[in-house]
């Protein structure tokens, strides 16, 4: 699996726990320590914790590894290391707080919308 492939498989278990405001950000012309961040939102403690161990277990399950994991025991701000993929899972206010988006300002941007609600996918 590329790290496009995997940075879509890990938004599309994102989704399963109702994760939102998912975005894929293209660093592999600009970073030689990753591709792609896949950052997203969670209403609560409780949500960013399911979706960190559901990415986590999902792809445990099918070979892939998590080499370093961040945050939880706080819980506002997970980070999954996936080497070719960075996972950052937010609680709202942090999110808006640190702006990783816009620190990586010229990096492409991919807004993923949830494949459930039938909607069409949009980049920047």
């Amino acid at each position: 699996m590329n790290s496009k492939e995997l940075a879509r498989r890990i938004t599309d278990i994102i989704f399963t726990k109702k994760g939102f405001n998912v975005v894929a950000i293209d660093l592999s012309k600009l970073v030689s320590f990753t591709d792609y961040f896949v950052i997203c939102s969670a209403d609560s403690d409780t949500q960013v914790k399911a979706i960190s161990d559901q990415v986590d277990k999902i792809l445990s399950e099918e070979g892939i590894r998590c080499w370093h994991k961040e945050g939880l025991k706080a819980l506002s701000w997970v980070l999954m290391d996936y080497v070719d993929v960075i996972v950052h899972i937010f609680k709202k206010d942090a999110r808006e707080f640190y702006n990783l988006e816009k620190l990586w300002g010229d990096a492409p941007v991919e807004k993923i919308s949830d494949p459930a609600l039938n909607t069409v996918m949009t980049s920047k």
